[in-house]
């Protein structure tokens, strides 16, 4: 399976990224840090600076899910598979939703695509870090099922922030 795509009109469809994909990749990223830079742990002025090379093996590092509507790309995330706190089989990272599209299903899609591949590549349970002065991302990830772990967690990538381990169980 590489895509699945929700029963309404212009309704995300989501694809798994190659690394031949690796321009959307970039691009998607690139303007995720300049809407949201301070939800991430990366840098706009780091980043847009990344080779082709570089872009293509953090393509290889992680697998990427890309949210599209009408073509355009629109919502992203990654995910790693691990062994991680609270019982994660799997990490999600760089989550983001083009403000333009949110609460249009966009995020809810992306975790519908990797539940159904959640088997078959061991992402049963899925774990993230959100910071915690970030409550509208807290609020979303909570009504996809969700729920807050653990402390508080130092950021060792951003100093004086703190997030949230959050994990969800695929059912």
């Amino acid at each position: 399976m590489t895509h699945v795509n929700s029963s309404k009109n212009s309704s995300p469809e989501v694809i798994l990224l190659t690394e031949e994909d690796w321009a959307r990749y970039r691009d998607i990223r690139l303007a995720a840090l300049v809407h949201d830079e301070g939800a991430f742990g990366g840098d706009y002025d780091s980043e847009s600076q990344y080779s082709e090379a570089q872009w293509r093996q953090k393509a290889q590092q992680y697998v990427g899910l890309l949210a599209t509507i009408d073509g355009k790309d629109c919502g992203f995330m990654t995910i790693e598979n691990l062994k991680g706190d609270f019982g994660a089989t799997c990490w999600v990272g760089s989550c983001w939703v083009d403000p333009k599209f949110r609460n249009g299903g966009v995020l809810r899609s992306l975790f519908t695509f990797a539940d159904l591949c959640s088997a078959e590549r061991n992402w049963q349970v899925q774990g993230l870090g959100v910071w915690v002065d970030n409550s509208g991302a807290i609020a979303a990830y909570e009504k996809i099922g969700f729920e807050r772990m653990g402390e508080q967690q130092l950021s060792t990538r951003k100093p004086g922030m703190y997030y949230q381990r959050m994990i969800r169980s695929v059912k």
